[in-house]
């Protein structure tokens, strides 16, 4: 049994492995309550994520992939996965800004962490802000990532893509209107 850690009164009292998956383990978690009520919740563990906002002038660099979960393609900023063990969050950054968008930097600044969906998974994104962009050759490493596609928008129409729908992704949103904050400074 462990006790409550946070003060609320609630005690994870166990867990049991559903399913392990390539990205994400599925689990049933036992918890009790502050009066000694019994709960089960499903849980989604996840490994974490990077993601980068890379402006270069007055423009963004997004990437436009194909996501199977929603069966179409999403605009977004380059970001992926903590999948290499030990890799510092900087470093994870900047691979994945070379593997989706061909483009690389040595300044890299913190914009925001962030629970991607704490309902049910406890991913966690850390999205970083890019500019002194230099470009270099893509290193896709996914289908995915092999037939996506870079896309310039103007700093400027960001907003009204989001406002009208057309980016909805959430690490997206946060960190296109997290750098958007810190440029107008």
């Amino acid at each position: 049994m462990h006790d409550p850690v946070d003060g609320s009164g609630f005690t994870r009292t166990g867990e049991t492995v559903l399913h392990r998956g390539h990205v994400i383990t599925l689990a049933t978690a036992t918890f009790t309550g502050p009066a000694g009520e019994v709960m089960e919740r499903d849980v989604v563990h996840h490994p974490g994520a990077v993601a980068v906002v890379p402006v270069d002038g007055d423009e963004v660099v997004l990437v436009r992939q194909y996501r199977p979960v929603l069966e179409r393609e999403m605009l977004e900023i380059p970001a992926g996965k903590l999948d290499v063990p030990g890799e510092d969050l900087v470093d994870a950054a900047r691979r994945e800004l070379v593997e989706e968008a061909g483009y690389d930097t040595l300044e890299l600044v913190e914009l925001a962490r962030f629970h991607n969906s704490i309902g049910f998974c406890d991913e966690h994104t850390t999205v970083f802000l890019a500019s002194d962009l230099v470009s270099v050759e893509p290193k896709a490493v996914s289908v995915e990532e092999e037939y996506l596609t870079v896309e310039r928008v103007p700093l400027d129409e960001v907003e009204g893509l989001i406002d009208d729908g057309t980016i909805t992704d959430a690490k997206t949103v946060i960190g296109l209107l997290r750098a958007l904050a810190r440029l107008r400074g």
